[in-house]
């Protein structure tokens, strides 16, 4: 048994090199890095923190989150190569790690909301890394940091026995320690421990609570302490629209192969007479919206079409199929004024016009990004009750019920609104075998509307072959 208080800075005896997956991040990167690498390691960090936060707003178990999390950092975040003989890999996957999370220090110490988020997110990540660890791995950890344990005395142990007995009936690890009880409010809110003198006896086996305690505290000082810095970086022109961009990450997720798409990824070409069909099965409801109000006043805003166009572009709609498709929406202006006023516009947004440029669809950040109001996300735009009505008229076919509303309800009103497009999802693809927490696959969230089309087409034609074989 050992007694002991945790050093207020948790700090690393030895930091010369990155040998151990875990990191308490307490020194900055001081190597060149690109502004490319810059953006793009913080935002391969931010897909998994994004999911991280969704999984809490669904209620995920523990199992459920460490699952998803270990599946996304294999993705975009991983600590240790494939290669065990070469560990000079590994070396460079925890300096892009170390990088990260700095960059993404800047861009979430901008107000006590984004800090909180981010402590908790970033401290979620850390237990789950921990809890990977083996034993050998956990310790050299422990020992690459000044916790400052004191073993706690023989006599000591036996003159409180009977109260450690009491309150560690189940423990028999004889590896207990203690620290100052407010390190530990976990445990102490929980009444898991023993207090005597203002001292907490931690057992062994929940010394975690310990570190992990002391990596949030370590965390939230420090970035109390870069946004007093921040003004500075102000100043750098090339950093601050990186910065902003990152930090309205939680709001959506990141998505990934989607970010940049900006032609077909279904597949398939689809034709102008199958975007009603397939609307009505498979978009979601930001493009459904916009498809239902095309059809009652046989035309849209500029904004909804371009943002509708380049959605049925990256679908699969080819050029020729995208004229025909806008010129029998407009079916009530003449040939002449459609030629004039429209047909340069879609042919522009598939870089044949103008400065020629492949624009990519639309993705959910874009979408609930201020004065998007028009044309963006129904999930942020719309009110409660307007809400629930598009809701039950367009996906009550396909499976949702009113039984189903309260949950989505819930988390749109928590602000995670692609959490609530996920369930929706879920709910409507259920006879596809989706399972409530499976999201568009893997866990992951709803991040991009055609990400939304693309998987339930993929699942329709899949339960399509099941079905014939």
């Amino acid at each position: 048994m050992f007694k002991g208080t945790v050093a207020p800075s948790g700090q690393v005896k030895n930091h010369t090199s990155f040998s151990s997956p875990l990191n308490f991040y307490d020194n900055p990167p001081t190597f060149d890095v690109s502004i490319e690498e810059f953006e793009t390691s913080a935002l391969d960090r931010l897909r998994v923190l994004a999911e991280i936060e969704s999984s809490a707003a669904r209620n995920r178990s523990w199992e459920e989150l460490k699952n998803v999390t270990n599946m996304q950092c294999k993705k975009y975040l991983p600590l240790s190569s494939s290669n065990k003989e070469d560990t000079s890999g590994d070396t460079e996957l925890r300096r892009r790690d170390n990088l990260s999370h700095f960059v993404l220090r800047l861009a979430f110490c901008r107000s006590e909301d984004l800090r909180r988020r981010f402590v908790k997110a970033e401290t979620t990540l850390f237990r789950v890394r921990y809890d990977n660890l083996i034993g050998r791995e956990r310790e050299a950890f422990l020992n690459s940091h000044d916790f400052d344990w004191i073993p706690v005395e023989e006599e000591e142990i036996k003159k409180f026995s009977e109260q450690l007995e009491a309150a560690y009936a189940s423990t028999s690890d004889g590896k207990r320690k203690y620290v100052k009880w407010t390190r530990v409010p976990d445990l102490v809110e929980r009444r898991k421990v023993f207090l005597n003198g203002g001292w907490a006896y931690v057992p062994g086996h929940d010394i975690s609570s310990i570190i992990f305690q002391e990596f949030e505290d370590h965390l939230e000082k420090a970035l109390e302490m870069t946004a007093r810095f921040l003004p500075r970086l102000d100043e750098d022109t090339r950093l601050v629209p990186i910065l902003s961009n990152l930090s309205q990450g939680f709001l959506a997720g990141i998505s990934s192969e989607w970010a940049n798409a900006s032609g077909p990824t279904s597949g398939n070409e689809i034709k102008a007479e199958m975007v009603n069909d397939l609307a009505k099965k498979h978009f979601p409801l930001c493009m459904r919206a916009l498809h239902e109000n095309l059809q009652k006043d046989n035309h849209l805003k500029h904004f909804g079409r371009l943002q509708y166009g380049l959605f049925l572009k990256v679908l699969g709609l080819s050029i020729e199929e995208a004229v025909a498709f806008w010129r029998k929406s407009f079916s009530r202006i003449t040939d002449d004024k459609f030629n004039k006023e429209y047909k340069y516009n879609i042919r522009h947004s598939y870089g044949l016009e103008g400065k020629r440029a492949n624009y990519p669809a639309k993705s959910c950040i874009q979408l609930l990004a201020p004065g998007s109001s028009d044309c963006g996300c129904p999930y942020r735009n719309y009110s409660p009750e307007n809400l629930q009505t598009a809701l039950l008229s367009s996906y009550s076919p396909l499976g949702l019920r009113a039984a189903d509303l309260p949950e989505i309800m819930a988390t749109v009103k928590a602000g995670h609104y692609h959490v609530a497009c996920t369930r929706v999802f879920e709910i409507t693809h259920a006879s596809s075998r989706v399972a409530k927490g499976q999201g568009i696959g893997d866990g992951e969230s709803v991040t991009h509307p055609n990400q939304y089309a693309a998987r339930s087409i993929e699942l329709e034609k899949l339960k399509d072959g099941m079905v014939a074989d």
